[in-house]
């Protein structure tokens, strides 16, 4: 029999993610494209409290926040282009005011750092090895938010910076939550604005220093989502427009094969009742008021009492407000 392409052969995960569990998942935009996965069929996670973040520096930076009691004041602010900004931040939580983007952000760290200490999975995505550090401080920033190049310098990570600087972090984290396991993945999106040969070189780069952390610790596990893209789905009809960002159907892959991987599988019939709910939600009646969407609205109110049944920790106050709200309509 002809093959028409390589596979990636996973092995079975050391632990697997379940209902009851709490994640956090920070990183590049593939760490929101999985988590945003996770996110649609219930899953207990907090994705990306500080925005979208590349470089390996940036989420230890992120990631030590969580573990003090610091909150932002006016001083970590900059204005910029009609807009506060905060170099540790993604623009999106940028605002005209003061006191809306410290609000932003200081919400979503309180809330990020309480989910941190009872999370059993963090998912972290690195996305390149390339950093720029401003000039005036020397330290490394998440998000440039279009300054000019000249305040900047760009460098590339080491192996050994990465390991040295993330991998303490880590181990820091386990040590004061012994349940939490870490799943590290390299982003298969690529940074071509860095150019082709910089960037092979940053994504090895970060596969050198992932496995050396993985070798190091236990607790430690690597999800191949770089090597599914690049191999396995190894033809361009997998990625968007850009021929960078890899496509809905990508994302779906390889979202199947992270769930093959570290979801329950003893939970693939509560799973699948679940994300019948998620497909629920997203329809849209022509006759809200007709008796068969009403049929519908009711069946689905059934559905999430027989789900909370199941896994009582389970949020679906919103999905059960949906709902409800479309029977007050009528």
């Amino acid at each position: 029999m002809i093959k028409h392409k390589t596979t990636i052969e996973l092995e079975p995960a050391a632990f697997k993610i379940q209902y009851q569990d709490y994640l956090l998942s920070i990183g590049s935009c593939f760490a929101q494209n999985i988590a945003q996965k996770l996110q649609n069929i219930f899953y207990n996670i907090s994705i990306n409290p500080f925005g979208t973040l590349y470089n390996p520096i940036s989420i230890r930076n992120s990631l030590g926040l969580l573990l003090n009691k610091y909150e932002f004041q006016e001083e970590d602010l900059f204005f910029h282009n009609g807009l506060w900004n905060s170099f540790q931040h993604h623009s999106s939580f940028s605002s005209t005011t003061i006191e809306e983007t410290l609000e932003r952000i200081n919400i979503e760290l309180i809330k990020a750092r309480t989910r941190l200490k009872r999370s059993n999975t963090l998912l972290i995505t690195l996305g390149t090895a390339w950093v720029y550090e401003l000039r005036k401080t020397q330290k490394v920033v998440s998000n440039c938010h279009k300054f000019p190049a000249n305040r900047f310098k760009r460098r590339r990570l080491t192996v050994d910076e990465i390991v040295s600087s993330l991998g303490p972090l880590l181990e820091y984290l386990k040590e004061n939550t012994p349940d939490l396991n870490i799943i590290l993945t390299v982003s298969p999106i690529r940074h071509l604005k860095d150019g082709f040969t910089e960037n092979q070189i940053s994504k090895s780069t970060l596969l050198l220093a992932v496995q050396e952390m993985v070798q190091k610790a236990r607790f430690i596990h690597y999800f191949p989502a770089y090597e599914i893209m690049m191999d396995d789905l190894r033809d361009y009809r997998y990625y968007t427009d850009d021929l960078i960002h890899p496509s809905s159907l990508a994302i779906e892959y390889i979202w199947e094969a992270f769930g093959q991987s570290y979801l329950a599988p003893e939970e693939a019939s509560l799973r699948k009742n679940i994300y019948k709910l998620h497909k629920a939600i997203q329809h849209k009646s022509f006759n809200p008021s007709s008796s068969s969407h009403q049929k519908f609205v009711q069946q689905q109110l059934k559905n999430i009492q027989k789900i909370k049944t199941k896994v009582p920790s389970l949020d679906l106050k919103q999905a059960e407000s949906h709902f409800l709200n479309q029977l007050i309509q009528t």
